[in-house]
């Protein structure tokens, strides 16, 4: 499958219920927004919250920023109002909580015609059932729900996240398999820059597309750890030259830094800077 161009980097979480963040939010330099009806709106918002953001896309301009609205569940009484809202309205994706199955995804799909599907991965059922909710032909994108699955597993939380690793592992395997973007959870300690830092290192060598942010203090981080460094981008430069000048000259591999390179690297150099181009329309827009 080929690779997802568009950026996800910095995927922060925005409560529907909030005027001022959602006024906020548009002039943040994220990638996407989650615009949360579950979790963070109390029971009491759930009406006001959807009827808010409904009007706020509706009038807003958030710009290039993906627009995402987490819903509550099929299993609340404010699921289904939920979707119902978003019906032909302007976003890039619905969020599904607590996917736990492909059905899961169908209920959803029945409800809401055209829009793309996300999913929340963060049941133990849907760790194991990740490779056919990925496969659903309306999904589009997982997210990690961390905090969720660490009390569902009943681990301890762990700066390596060990605990999780396979979970991780599980999701990021099923979404690479169907070219969908997979996102990372958030890191709850949100004025801690080095604990930030060190759990976007670890995501981005596991090949997440980007984190979701509760705070956004986190983005700037964030989207510098998501985004190709200088010395990957030069890097990659010189792979392709070096590889169309061994090509030209008969030969099916070359050598930069001491190193072979063949075909598969030239595969992610192009990869590589494809993304730093997405990056630099997106932040140009």
């Amino acid at each position: 499958m080929a690779q997802v161009a568009r950026p996800y980097r910095s995927v922060l979480y925005i409560p529907g219920s909030k005027e001022r963040a959602l006024e906020k939010a548009k002039g943040l330099p994220v990638d996407a927004i989650i615009f949360d009806l579950e979790d963070a709106v109390a029971i009491d918002e759930k009406d006001n919250a959807r009827e808010l953001l409904a009007q706020t896309l509706k009038d807003g301009d958030f710009g290039s920023r993906a627009r995402i609205v987490r819903i509550n569940g099929l299993d609340t009484e404010w699921g289904a109002k939920d979707i119902a809202a978003f019906v032909g309205a302007d976003i890039e994706a619905i969020l599904i909580p607590k996917v736990s199955s492909a059905a899961h995804v169908q209920a959803v799909a029945d409800l809401i015609p055209d829009v793309p599907l996300w999913a929340m991965m963060e049941t133990p059922a849907g760790m194991l059932n990740a490779a056919e909710i990925a496969a659903h032909p309306r999904m589009a994108g997982f997210v990690m729900g961390t905090n969720d699955l660490a009390k569902e597993l009943k681990c301890r939380f762990r700066a390596d996240r060990l605990p999780m690793l396979t979970s991780l592992q599980l999701c990021l395997l099923a979404g690479r398999a169907e070219g969908i973007p997979v996102i990372d959870g958030v890191y709850n300690a949100f004025k801690d820059d080095e604990g930030l830092q060190a759990e976007c290192d670890q995501g981005r060598d596991m090949g997440f597309d980007g984190k979701t942010l509760i705070h956004p203090a986190q983005v700037a981080i964030t989207n510098a750890a998501f985004a190709p460094t200088e010395a990957e981008i030069d890097l990659a430069q010189r792979q392709i030259a070096a590889f169309e000048e061994a090509e030209a000259n008969g030969l099916g591999v070359a050598v930069v830094d001491g190193k072979i390179v063949e075909n598969l690297h030239i595969v992610t150099a192009r990869e590589t800077l494809a993304k730093a181009a997405a990056i630099a329309e997106l932040e140009g827009m």
